[in-house]
């Protein structure tokens, strides 16, 4: 399989606190990896080093065969192909919905407005929001900003699409809404890395589930064997603790 990210022996401390501790894994073209774990064992760090929103402090990001922390990579470049969607949504306020999805597009990739709007209203359609395009976010719901973060995202067109916990700050009955927009991409063949607390949607979405405890992967595998026989007593606590309150 083609890997279109390969992580090997990641560190990231902040002062003397070590948040991720030697980490290895990768993410396959045509992917979808889950990462679970409680709060505080370093998910969503491990993102946010992927894509270079936090510096790790050593290690190698591989990505198309070359080391991306190494000098003299353009690493605004890089970000281009990392789709990213966050818990806040981090849309600008001051745009309306179209705009949202053109603007890095024409800033960033120097697309024409015309192709841009073209582009953001085919993912605007995809996640359901091309009846609002005028909106601005104020006017929406959590689960449709959601929606149309996911939409700005897949507008640049990454290679691999990024997701921060997309759901921890919707209310419960915007949650589903956004989990089957996600769904529905999987089956699309996007690569998508996800940090997520639903277990559930890991469970039916994921290729590939990898537990994280304390800074470093604890084990990973395929979403069966990971939920029904998991080999690590840490992981086998951590499910039942998770399950137990489903």
């Amino acid at each position: 399989m083609e890997k279109v990210i390969d992580i090997q022996h990641l560190r990231k401390s902040f002062g003397t606190h070590e948040v991720l501790k030697d980490i290895d894994f990768s993410v396959n073209k045509g992917e979808v990896v889950c990462i679970i774990g409680s709060s505080g064992s370093g998910k969503s760090t491990l993102l946010r080093c992927v894509n270079l929103l936090e510096k790790p402090s050593g290690g190698q990001i591989i990505y198309n065969g070359e080391n991306i922390l190494d000098d003299g990579h353009n690493i605004n470049e890089y970000r281009t192909k990392l789709g990213m969607v966050f818990q806040q949504f981090n849309l600008f306020n001051n745009h309306n919905v179209l705009n949202n999805c053109v603007v890095g597009q024409t800033t960033v990739l120097k697309r024409s407005e015309e192709e841009a709007k073209e582009i953001a209203m085919k993912y605007l359609k995809i996640v359901e929001m091309d009846q609002y395009i005028n909106a601005k976010p104020r006017q929406l719901s959590g689960g449709q900003k959601q929606r149309v973060a996911i939409a700005r995202a897949l507008s640049m067109e990454p290679d691999v699409m990024l997701f921060d916990e997309p759901t921890s700050a919707l209310d419960p009955e915007m949650v589903g809404e956004v989990l089957k927009v996600m769904k529905d991409l999987a089956g699309t063949g996007l690569t998508m890395l996800i940090v997520t607390h639903e277990m559930e949607f890991a469970k039916e979405v994921a290729d590939r589930v990898v537990f994280m405890d304390e800074g470093i992967i604890a084990e990973e595998g395929r979403p069966e064997e990971i939920f029904n026989n998991p080999k690590e007593q840490r992981t086998k606590e951590f499910l039942k603790r998770t399950l137990k309150r489903m």
